[in-house]
């Protein structure tokens, strides 16, 4: 499962991007469960955020979803989380 995140906004504005191949990873059924719900919860189109926060566009092999601070659920947040932190 690939797993990629964009982080756009913000006070400066800057993008980041990052992503994480769980096969073969020995946790490959967390981050599966985890996506999976996130996928279910997420909005097709990007919710209207507010001035400053990040909005985020969340693609698990193909599907993408979307999310914006400060509504984020809190398994939008681990996973974005976990992404942005190990994914490269």
């Amino acid at each position: 499962m690939r797993i990629r995140v964009r982080r756009t906004g913000g006070f400066a504005g800057i993008e980041r991007r990052a992503e994480v191949d769980t096969s073969g990873r020995p946790d490959a059924p967390e981050w599966r469960a985890l996506a999976e719900r996130v996928l279910a919860a997420g909005p097709d189109t990007p919710p209207a955020g507010v001035p400053d926060g990040f909005s985020y566009e969340i693609t698990v092999d193909g599907r993408t979803v979307f999310a914006a601070d400060p509504r984020l659920t809190d398994d939008q947040r681990e996973l974005i989380s976990r992404v942005l932190k190990e994914g490269a």
